[in-house]
């Protein structure tokens, strides 16, 4: 049989631990205790070849600790054996038995049939008193296919077994693939709602800490202020981020996570959408910048969660890469779609020769990130320098 392996279990090595012996052992007395009543049945028949009958049987369990190895010929030297005296006939039994149990069905049935020879040639010359040959010839071809069948049924049970084993390795070995494959996609998930809000409030902070520092003359009201704006950015930055947190949690820890959160940070607040970016252009003009939002979006609140939410995650990127690579330079921010067709955002702001210092805090895996949450979403991604500017254009599909 092909497909899966067979246990291949000779005599004495049926894979019981340290019961194996007593095992063996077990067999070792049944046999002894079959071969004995087999004698004394044929001395009760033909008295006068008792010698020939102990000699036979003796033999016969001489060569069970061979069926392990050479059972072929264990089940011809048997067969002989049992041509003399019906002392084999319990070995003889068991050889037939183990050959369906560890061959293929047709060489069982090769190798049965010796057995089954011998045992009508002793019956021709040491009859069993009261049975005619014919019976005899049935009753012996009748146990001998049960035998054969018993053995096939038990060999097709074991193969069973094994290839169910195999099966559950395989299916145990599949699902730690699947845990470690589903493991590395939600620590990028995390990454990439990490670095889309902490990055877009780091260069706020970034920014009025700046002015701090090389700006010392300012007025005290002026400090006070940058001060208040860089502790809202931090409190902004703490809800969101654990907004996320929240969100990725387990079902079994979503009811405990409130309790863990300290009250008034606004843990319950919706994920952003698209209505959420005017405030987001707010932000960047508090710092300065100069954001020109164009929303040309139909029916804004039907907007899909998962659309909205990627579309707000690409502006803020853009205007995030604007204040770090081109700080003093307008950026342009055009929304527009409806449902059923695309939502389209393009962020444009022109190129600067000089590297700003706060281009130093990124990694430069943000547009890489960013690629990646719009391509689980169905949408697809441009951008780069073109004609002076530098252009972030997004598509998103929007389900009617």
């Amino acid at each position: 049989m092909t497909g899966y392996a067979v246990p291949q279990c000779g005599w004495g090595q049926y894979g019981w631990g340290s019961r194996g012996r007593v095992v063996q052992g077990g067999f070792y007395i049944l046999e002894s205790v079959l071969v004995a009543f087999a004698v004394w049945a044929q001395y009760s028949a033909s008295p006068g070849l008792l010698g020939l009958d102990v000699a036979v049987g003796a033999a016969t369990l001489l060569l069970l600790p061979f069926m392990g190895t050479r059972l072929t010929e264990v089940c011809w030297a048997v067969a002989l054996l049992a041509a003399v005296s019906s002392a084999a006939t319990p070995v003889s039994s068991l050889t037939v038995l183990e050959t369906a149990r560890r061959r293929k069905l047709s060489d069982a049935a090769r190798l049965a049939a010796p057995a089954v020879a011998a045992q009508l040639v002793r019956q021709a010359w040491r009859p069993v008193n009261g049975l005619d040959f014919t019976w005899w010839m049935i009753e012996v071809l009748a146990v001998a296919t049960a035998l054969v069948g018993w053995g096939a049924y038990s060999r097709s049970r074991l193969a069973l077994i094994a290839s169910l084993r195999e099966r559950a390795r395989r299916a145990e070995a599949e699902q730690v693939r699947r845990v470690a494959e589903a493991r590395v996609a939600e620590r990028g998930r995390i990454a990439r709602e990490m670095h889309d809000v902490l990055a877009h409030r780091l260069t706020l902070l970034a920014t009025y800490s700046g002015a701090l520092e090389y700006r010392p003359e300012m007025s005290p009201e002026k400090i006070s202020e940058a001060a208040g704006v860089i502790r809202s950015t931090v409190r902004e930055a703490l809800v969101e981020l654990r907004q996320i947190i929240y969100m990725l949690r387990d079902e079994d820890d979503e009811d405990a996570a409130p309790d863990e959160v300290e009250p008034g940070l606004g843990l319950g607040r919706p994920q952003p959408g698209l209505g959420d970016l005017p405030r987001l252009a707010d932000e960047s003009r508090g710092v300065g910048a100069e954001v020109h939002l164009d929303l040309r979006v139909a029916e804004p609140e039907d907007c899909p969660a998962v659309v909205g939410r990627t579309a707000y995650r690409v502006v803020q990127e853009g205007l995030t890469n604007a204040r770090r690579h081109a700080p003093d330079v307008p950026v342009l921010v055009v929304v527009g779609g409806r449902p059923g067709g695309l939502l389209t955002v393009d962020v444009h702001n022109a190129l600067v020769a000089q590297r700003s210092e706060a281009a130093d805090l990124g990694a430069g895996t943000g547009l890489i990130g960013l690629t990646e949450r719009v391509s689980l979403a169905g949408g697809r991604v441009d951008y780069g320098p073109a004609d002076g500017e530098f252009r972030l254009h997004v598509q998103l599909p929007w389900a009617a």
